[in-house]
């Protein structure tokens, strides 16, 4: 994947248990990355192509103003990939708060929206461009007590399938990856009694958004991709 070399990689919750490996990846291909999150540092990542940007997604008019500071810094956005996410859940629909569901819209499906909405426009005046989102098996197929989180993750999927229909006549593509349970430190302590070898490895994750973001996936757009692992 040496054509990464020349390209610019924005990756959202780039320092998070599955953007991590995403961040590694990208840089291991040889693309610069603009990484943010919210309190992102500079130091999370030893590489000099790696560039902290810290904003909270959820509010649009700073998500833009990143994405204005970037462009004038790289002068381009080739590829968005967007992993920032949030899990919050284990109630009856009958007894799922507001802060709940507003928290699961605002994590999962606000902030895929607004950067979305940044970054696009900047893609179009070139006629080139890379959306990977990361969703995840819950938004195609629902689970009880997860109502909040399951809404955001499948109107995530609806957004980005959007996005694959109104670029496809300006060179932009958009997938998404649909993760089962990740092995990741977060769900080892979640779930300490499971069995981690069912469980997707997140280098697996990155790997396939790195093929998404390749020449070799130019033909790909408003895929859901399954990455379900061996406890299928």
């Amino acid at each position: 994947m040496s054509e990464l070399g020349q390209k610019v990689a924005l990756i959202t919750g780039a320092s998070g248990g599955l953007g991590n490996f995403v961040t590694e990846a990208f840089l291991a291909a040889g693309a610069t990355v603009i990484g943010v999150a919210r309190s992102i540092q500079p130091a999370a990542f030893a590489d000099p192509r790696f560039v902290a940007m810290p904003v909270d997604l959820s509010k649009g008019e700073a998500t833009k103003e990143m994405v204005e500071a970037a462009i004038q810094r790289f002068e381009k956005i080739d590829m968005l990939v967007h992993v920032m996410g949030g899990f919050a859940g284990g109630e009856l629909i009958d007894d799922t708060d507001d802060a709940t569901w507003d928290k699961m819209m605002n994590l999962n499906l606000r902030s895929a929206f607004n950067i979305c909405r940044a970054v696009l426009p900047h893609m179009r005046k070139v006629k080139q461009g890379r959306v990977i989102a990361i969703g995840a098996r819950s938004a195609v197929e629902p689970k009880a007590y997860l109502s909040a989180y399951c809404a955001s993750k499948a109107a995530l999927v609806s957004l980005i399938r959007t996005v694959a229909l109104e670029g496809k006549d300006d060179g932009i593509t958009a997938n998404v990856i649909l993760p089962g349970t990740m092995d990741t430190p977060a769900n080892r302590t979640d779930s300490p009694s499971a069995d981690f070898s069912k469980w997707v490895p997140p280098a697996k994750v990155a790997s396939l958004a790195l093929w998404l973001a390749s020449a070799e996936a130019s033909q790909i757009s408003g895929a859901l991709i399954p990455v379900y692992g061996a406890g299928l």
